[in-house]
Formats: C-alpha cells, structure tokens, sequence
C-alpha cells in the first residue's frame, strides 16, 4: 500500500478513530495557550482524562493516526510538534530596500538584554525539543534563552557551550527531562561537562534540575512504567516518569515558579522601561544616522562577492535608494 504524501483530500477513517480525533482536538482546545504540544504530551492528556490505553504500543497508534489526521486536515498541522529538522544558511536580501525595511522592522521591535544585572543569568534546557516553544513562552517574556539537545549527549556541544557561557556572567540552568535512567544520565553529563568546561575558561555554570523530580510524580498522580530490564546504569528505584506526562499548564506553572525564585523583579521592571524609551529612540533618530553606514556595508559585501566571482574590479556602484549615501 502507497504511503500518502502532502495532503489527502479522502481518507475514511472507522468510527473508533474519528472520536480519538475529536478528543485530540478537545485536549488540544483546552490547552490552546500551551500549543503546540508534543505527540507524547497529547497521549498522556488522552490517558488521563478519556482513560487511553497506556503501552508504547498505544502510543505508536496514536502517532500514526495523528500524522493521517494532519494530512486529511482533520488537525491543524501547527499545534503538534514532532520536528527534528535543522537547517543553516540560504538567506539573503531581495535587493538594498528589502535589508533597509529588514533594519526598520528589528529597529522597532528591538529588544534589550532583559536579564541585565540579574545576580546569574538563566537558561532553561529540555530534554523534549518539541517543548521548546511552550518553554519558549514561559521564559522568553524575561529574555530567557530555551534550549533542547534531546536525549543526544555531544561532546562537542559541551564543550561549545561550556566556552560560550563562560563569556557571560554567572548562568543557572533549569533543567527539564524524564527522571528514568537515560534522563538522568543525559542530565548528570550536561551538568558536569559544562560546568567543567566554563570552569576551565574562567566561568561558572551549574545546572538544576526543575522536573520531573519523584517529589512532583507523586505530587501530581503522574503515571510510571519500570526501568528498563537492560539498562544497567546507575538508578536509583524502580519507577520512571517522563516530563511529558505533566500537565501543560503545570509545567508552565513549574518552570514560572522556578524563574521567580532567581528573578529580581524590580531590576528586570526597569529594564522594560529603558527598552521602552530605547526602542523608541531607535526607530527614529537613531535609525536614520545608521541608513548610511548600513548601507556602505552592504555595498562593501557586493563589491567583494562580486569581485571574487570575477577575479577583477567590478563596476562603481551607487546606493541612490538612500540618496547617494555611499558610492563605492
């Protein structure tokens, strides 16, 4: 049998699938300020409030009818997230006016540092990369950066990021992740490999650790499944939770909790007023002195790529868009 690809315009699916769909899409109305929600958090809402079959079994079915619901268009295909594509590169400006009206746009959304004389900046870090963005949510409003590497333990990102945040102030990480062997393990790596790392290049990072924590599985009724018989790393009991099984909302309600704690409010409410009247000033006058400069280096870069695709001068150039502001 064909796969289908792109969209479906039929697909019939049976009776039983069809109310699975409509209380996907109940689950996903409830928590529409927390959207999009991951496959796994989706199961575990299923679980819990229309008493869904709990086995990983259950949980490959539901993904599977998840992605032919999305094709036939009976689920919005952007409150689920189930990515794991990255890409670099292929940018580029229509020409001199598209960059000006790019520099114009980021002038007046302009953003400054919102954790600015904060005693450690903070970073939040999930296991799940599909709870990026409901983190996101969470966390941006402070200038809070969210980051995820999976389950995968690089030692090249370690040491990346170890070097990049020992350029700043001191930095707290909350961290988020399944509290089962492979979570904690994951988790005890990223902690001490960066830290010592940041610590070699003169910094200082630790990690803590904000869910799932046993305290919060019990607190919050999540349901468990046993270690793995073949996974022989140290653990201690014999339950694990994954971070997915909490509620959305009580996951937001964690991480703002956790955040608060190291949060100095009356310093971050003075940094939104500067940003406030600097945002201000930069969409006007101050916007208006750097056209020119802007555009001699952008100039500057086409004389160069130019050049280096001819391997000879190229022809004189005139940014008349910005009234002859440079001529090269």
């Amino acid at each position: 049998m064909t796969r289908p690809r792109g969209f479906v315009a039929v697909w019939e699916p049976r009776a039983e699938s069809l109310a699975l769909i409509d209380q996907v899409n109940a689950v996903l109305d409830d928590y529409a300020a927390q959207v999009p929600l991951t496959v796994r958090q989706i199961f575990y809402r299923l679980v819990g409030a229309y008493g869904y079959e709990k086995t990983e079994r259950a949980y490959k079915r539901l993904g599977e009818l998840l992605n032919k619901a999305r094709r036939a268009r009976l689920i919005d295909m952007d409150v689920i997230r189930d990515d794991g594509f990255i890409s670099e590169g292929g940018g580029g400006f229509a020409g001199v006016d598209d960059f000006i009206e790019m520099v114009e746009d980021w002038a007046k959304d302009m953003h400054l540092d919102r954790q600015k004389g904060q005693a450690r900046r903070l970073v939040v870090w999930c296991e799940a990369s599909g709870m990026v963005p409901q983190l996101g949510a969470v966390a941006g409003p402070f200038g809070i950066e969210v980051c995820s590497s999976g389950g995968f333990d690089s030692l090249t990102d370690k040491h990346r990021i170890g070097r990049l945040w020992a350029g700043r102030q001191a930095v707290t990480v909350l961290h988020l992740g399944d509290h089962d062997p492979s979570g904690v393990h994951v988790f005890s790596s990223l902690a001490e490999d960066i830290a010592e790392f940041a610590a070699d290049y003169g910094g200082d990072v630790e990690f803590v650790r904000v869910a799932v924590t046993p305290e919060q599985a019990r607190q919050y009724n999540l349901p468990s499944a046993p270690r793995k018989a073949t996974d022989r790393r140290s653990f201690d009991g014999d339950e694990t939770w994954q971070c997915e099984a909490l509620d959305p909302r009580t996951l937001a309600a964690i991480l703002q909790a956790a955040i608060d704690e190291r949060f100095d409010r009356d310093l971050y409410d003075q940094g939104l007023e500067e940003e406030r009247e600097t945002g201000a000033s930069a969409a006007s006058s101050h916007l208006n002195g750097l056209l020119p400069v802007l555009a001699l280096s952008l100039c500057l870069v086409s004389r160069i790529a130019s050049d280096e695709g001819r391997k000879q001068p190229g022809p004189m150039t005139s940014c008349s868009q910005l009234g002859g502001a440079c001529r090269i």
